[in-house]
């Protein structure tokens, strides 16, 4: 079995039809070895990651121990004390459909 080679695994939701394939949820079956591996990967990725500071503190979502909600929150703190000392704020927040689909791959 290869790393990554999955075995799909076809669950009836609760309630549905089981004539019809909709009703069913698939679950993937990855090997352990994998999945172990991964973890081992991530792990030493993330504290090469943190040793070198090759991210922005800014950078948020995937880290460990920083969400999307971690920065949400940096934004309502900015906001705040902006608005304690009397200033005016503006903020400009995009989120782009498929931004990873879009970005052209060939560029290095």
């Amino acid at each position: 079995m290869s790393w990554k080679t999955a075995v799909i695994v076809p669950i009836l939701k609760p309630g549905k039809d089981p004539t019809d394939p909709q009703s069913y949820r698939p679950i993937s079956l990855l090997p352990v070895l994998s999945k172990i591996a991964e973890k081992i990967i991530l792990a030493r990725l993330n504290d090469h990651l943190d040793n070198h500071k090759i991210l922005i503190p800014e950078q948020h979502g995937f880290r460990p121990r920083l969400s999307t909600s971690h920065q949400l929150l940096r934004v309502v703190e900015f906001i705040k004390e902006a608005n304690d000392r009397n200033q005016c704020t503006a903020a400009v927040f995009l989120d782009i459909q498929k931004a990873f689909d879009r970005v052209w791959h060939s560029l290095k």
